[in-house]
């Protein structure tokens, strides 16, 4: 499945800083029945967002009107526990293509690298003035360059590098997941398949 290009996202940024935020808490068990990666966003942070009787819980930050865009920015230890996948297709599903925090759990940040959001994981200083800075203005906007690994406060101008693999950089930046990738490289493939005995 081919997903977004992702190049530069300039958007606001919605908070949740809260630390150790697992995969349960952002797609519970419940919800893991489809095979598909359609519809997943509907219950992202379901039992955080929702009652009992289905009405949204006001202080919720995915309820509050005030707070928008495409980045969701999160406490440390982001993505922790099991390894659904469901979890980063909640993520994405919902309409979040970069998530912003101080350490990611390494499955679930496979896990976004494969489906098209980018997992940006800066310093916890640099963390808090993300945070600070939504909290002052709601409608500030950041910029997350995936080219040139870098993520602005453009009310500030300050900002911070990111590591991020190369291979996945590259099909980030062309829209691929792994399958798209070896599609794209097939005649290469087969020259190479041609040119090498058994």
């Amino acid at each position: 499945m081919t997903y977004d290009k992702f190049s530069t996202l300039k958007t606001t940024a919605v908070p949740l800083p809260i630390e150790n935020v697992d995969t349960d808490q952002i797609i519970p068990a419940r919800f893991l029945k489809a095979t598909e990666r359609k519809g997943f966003g509907d219950n992202l942070f379901r039992d955080w967002r929702y009652n009992q009787d289905n009405s949204p819980k006001e202080d919720f930050v995915l309820n509050n009107p005030k707070y928008s865009g495409k980045i969701l920015v999160g406490g440390k230890n982001f993505g922790s526990g099991s390894s659904r996948e469901h979890a980063a297709w909640a993520v994405y599903d919902y309409g979040f293509r970069c998530v912003i925090s101080s350490f990611f759990a390494d499955i679930f940040r496979g896990n976004c690298l494969n489906i098209g959001v980018l997992p940006v994981q800066v310093s916890a200083e640099f963390l808090q003035k993300i945070f600070a800075e939504i909290e002052k203005n709601p409608k500030s906007e950041f910029e997350v360059s995936l080219s040139e690994q870098k993520v602005t406060v453009l009310a500030t101008g300050e900002s911070e590098s990111f590591d991020i693999n190369d291979y996945k950089k590259n099909n980030m930046l062309n829209g691929y997941d792994d399958i798209d990738y070896l599609l794209n490289i097939k005649e290469a493939i087969g020259e190479f398949a041609k040119s090498t005995p058994l």
